[in-house]
């Protein structure tokens, strides 16, 4: 076998090896709407992963975004944000309202918003995302923040868990 031959076996076997290993990631917009003097909060996350921390932790079989979908998966949804993702502003936590969510191919958006939020107000905005770390110790969570011309990215692991936008 020629040498040209072994490094094409050789990469071809590590690109398999790779696509067939499995990515725990998650990805969350945070922008401030204007007209509804609004944080609204955008999370896409993968349906499979999701569902399995909803059955580990609450025993639900939820069937997300099939026509078997439980009519309370959405109260399963909001419960477990509750527990696993928190807002501050000005190092303050805040409520803020799971709006619902829609299906995009294997993903599930999740929709959130902290409503009435004057931007002049705002001196720091705080995410604090541990969705699916329960589940997966490689869990990844990326959050995006977006405030007019302010942006900035985190990438949120177990370890460090929140990312902070300071104006």
């Amino acid at each position: 076998m020629g040498m040209h031959k072994m490094i094409i076996l050789f990469l071809s076997t590590l690109l398999s090896g790779l696509s067939a290993h499995k990515f725990y990631v998650s990805v969350t917009q945070v922008e401030y709407y204007a007209p509804d003097q609004a944080i609204q909060i955008t999370s896409r996350v993968f349906i499979d992963d999701l569902e399995k921390a909803l059955l580990e932790r609450y025993d639900a079989e939820l069937s997300l975004g099939t026509p078997k979908e439980r009519p309370d998966a959405n109260g399963y949804i909001d419960r477990y944000l509750r527990a696993k993702f928190s807002v501050r502003i000005n190092g303050t936590p805040v409520e803020y309202k799971f709006l619902g969510k829609k299906v995009d191919n294997d993903i599930l958006v999740l929709f959130v918003e902290v409503p009435e939020r004057p931007l002049e107000g705002l001196r720091s905005v705080e995410i604090q995302n541990e969705v699916l770390m329960d589940v997966y110790e490689e869990q990844k969570n990326i959050v995006h923040f977006r405030f007019g011309e302010i942006k900035k990215s985190f990438v949120l692991l177990r370890e460090s868990n929140s990312g902070m936008l300071n104006f």
